[in-house]
Order: structure tokens, then C-alpha cells, then sequence
């Protein structure tokens, strides 16, 4: 057996194992709560039972929101680290998710109190000045940083000039607004419904059925651009196109949950380790993103109340900031070392 075809033996066994996963976050997810559900009644929830507006209203589409944000981002992640060659290149990073805040919160502060989105506020919405936002960062990190050497650096002064515009927006608009503005900026799934869902999983099935096309060019680009070109790879041209879809999937997920910090990091990363691949393998980091915010959510709903220490809840994107800062470090220790 080649190393290329253990690799995809050993891919194809550790989405296999993650699939059970995804639903076992899922189901837990529906289970616990401030009333813990056994298996009986949440299958009654979901069927129409007495608790179906706790199971079905309530935790599901919470549940769900986590599974696709945290999917999409995974798949954005790993779309960066493909294309960029970087093991520290994510939408978080390299500007995308600092992008799509200052399109969101632009929206969120300028669009009247309460909640609603009045105005020329309505005609944008926060999903598409999310993914504006997050295009609009990407392509000034790609036109300032010419070669992916340098994209994660440049990433990372554009984020800082996008988390100086949030906080320039909070502190112009209305304190309620603002308020809300910087509630979402912590990323939480608090309060998520189908509305929030929806258009995650819409467009993470569409960025995957692109992506099908493009399987055998991200597999060459990551060999270097020298010999994708000689394979007959639009180099150029892919990683655009690859950069598009990044920004339109972190774009999207942000729009839904806030930023969720460092999914797009970790997850493509676990895969790679998992699969001993030469690149994120994409199915596999989707999986994983979607375990992590799923059990991020998990605990963080859960966490104090585990401890007896009331109902207080931690957004996810706490959760997943606290497990990925200290993966960063890690990383970067170990670059160094290298």
C-alpha cells in the first residue's frame, strides 16, 4: 500500500469515527440544560411530546447553529491553510473574521434600537455586511501581501485596524445598540434560531459542492505554486476563487454566532494530525469544527451549573478562545523550535 492511499484509508477512518460525534454533541446539546432530559424524552421532544417546545424550540436549533458555525469555519480554516501553505492562517488571522465584525456591528449600531434594522440599515442586513466585510478585509490582506509568505503578518495588522473600527462603532452608536453589538462580539449562540441556521447550512453545501472542483488544485497548490503550475494549475486563479469562498463562509458563520475565535485554527489543524495528511483534508475538518463548537457550547451552557455555581452561562466563543489561545502558543513554540 502506497503512503497516499493509507493516508486516505486513515482519513476515511477517522470521519468515519468523528460522524458519531457530531450527533453525540447534538444529542447532548438536547439533553442537557437547566433540566436534564433522558434519551426517552428527548426522542419524545423531537416527535412532538410534551417536551417538544423545550427540544424543539429552544435547544435544536441552538444545537444546529453550532454545527454549522462551527463547520464553516472549520472548512474556511482549512480552505486558508490549503492555499496559503500556513499552518497559522485562518479567518480569525488573516482578517476575514475582523472584516465581517466591523460589517456586522456597522449594522448592529446603525440600525435603530431594539433590534430592528431600520433605514438603509434594512437594505443590507447583518449576513450579507458580514460577508461584505469579510471579502473587503480579505481582499486588501491578498493586494497588500502579493505572496502567501507574508499573508499571515498582514493579517494580522489588518485585524487590528478592523477591532479599532469596532470600537470606534460601539462607542458612536446608541448605548443599546452598542450594547448589543458588543453582547455578539463575544460570539454566543445564546437565543439562535432557524433564521440564524438556515443560511450557514445553505451556504456551507453550496462552498462544498464548489469545492469539488477544486479538490485536485488545492491538492497541487499545497505542493508549492512552482508545481502546480507545471501539473496545468491556474494557481492564480484557484486561490482567488479559494479566498472567496473562504470569506463567504467565515463571513456567514460570524454573521450568525459573532466571532467564534479560533475554530478556523484549531479544527484544520486536529484533522491534519489526525490523517498525518500534507494539507487539512476538508471533510474531516468540518467534522472536528463541528465537535468543537458543538461540546464548546455544550460546556460553556452547562459549566456552572455542573459546579453548583448558578445559571450562569459562558458564550462559546469564550470556550473555544480559552482551548485556542493556548493550541496558538503551542503552535508558535513549536515553529520556533523548528
Amino acid at each position: 500500500m502506497t503512503v497516499a492511499a493509507f493516508r486516505r484509508r486513515r482519513e476515511s477512518w477517522a470521519l468515519i469515527a468523528a460522524t458519531p460525534l457530531v450527533l453525540a454533541a447534538l444529542l447532548a446539546s438536547l439533553a442537557l440544560g437547566g433540566e436534564i432530559l433522558g434519551p426517552d424524552r428527548v426522542v419524545g421532544g423531537l416527535l412532538g411530546g410534551e417536551d417538544a417546545f423545550v427540544v424543539q424550540t429552544l435547544r435544536l436549533p441552538r444545537a444546529a447553529a453550532g454545527i454549522a458555525v462551527g463547520a464553516a469555519l472549520a472548512l474556511a480554516g482549512a480552505i486558508a491553510q490549503t492555499v496559503m501553505r500556513n499552518p497559522l492562517a485562518s479567518p480569525d488571522i488573516v482578517g476575514v473574521t475582523g472584516g465581517a465584525s466591523v460589517g456586522a456591528v456597522a449594522v448592529i449600531t446603525f440600525a435603530g434600537s431594539a433590534g430592528g434594522v431600520s433605514g438603509s440599515a434594512a437594505m443590507i442586513g447583518v449576513p450579507l455586511a458580514a460577508v461584505a466585510g469579510g471579502a473587503a478585509a480579505t481582499l486588501l490582506v491578498s493586494l497588500i501581501a502579493r505572496t502567501t509568505e507574508r499573508v499571515v503578518l498582514v493579517g494580522v495588522g489588518v485585524t487590528a485596524m478592523c477591532q479599532s473600527a469596532v470600537t470606534w462603532l460601539l462607542v458612536q452608536g446608541d448605548v443599546n445598540d452598542a450594547g448589543r453589538a458588543a453582547t455578539w462580539l463575544t460570539g454566543s449562540l445564546n437565543g439562535r434560531n432557524w433564521a440564524d441556521v438556515v443560511p450557514v447550512l445553505a451556504v456551507l453545501a453550496l462552498c462544498l459542492l464548489a469545492l469539488t472542483a477544486l479538490v485536485r488544485p488545492l491538492s497541487m497548490i499545497a505542493l508549492g505554486d512552482d508545481v502546480a503550475e507545471a501539473l496545468g494549475v491556474r494557481v492564480n486563479r484557484v486561490r482567488w476563487i479559494s479566498l472567496a469562498l473562504t470569506a463567504v463562509l467565515a463571513g456567514v458563520a460570524t454573521a450568525a454566532a459573532g466571532p467564534v475565535a479560533f475554530v478556523g485554527l484549531c479544527a484544520p489543524a486536529i484533522a491534519q494530525r489526525l490523517t498525518g495528511a500534507g494539507r487539512p483534508p476538508l471533510l474531516l475538518s468540518v467534522a472536528v469544527g463541528a465537535i468543537l463548537v458543538g461540546a464548546g457550547d455544550l460546556v460553556g451552557r452547562n459549566l456552572f451549573a455542573w459546579f453548583g455555581a448558578g445559571p450562569v452561562q459562558l458564550p462559546v466563543g469564550i470556550v473555544t478562545g480559552a482551548v485556542g489561545a493556548v493550541y496558538l502558543i503551542f503552535l508558535i513554540r513549536r515553529r520556533a523550535r523548528s
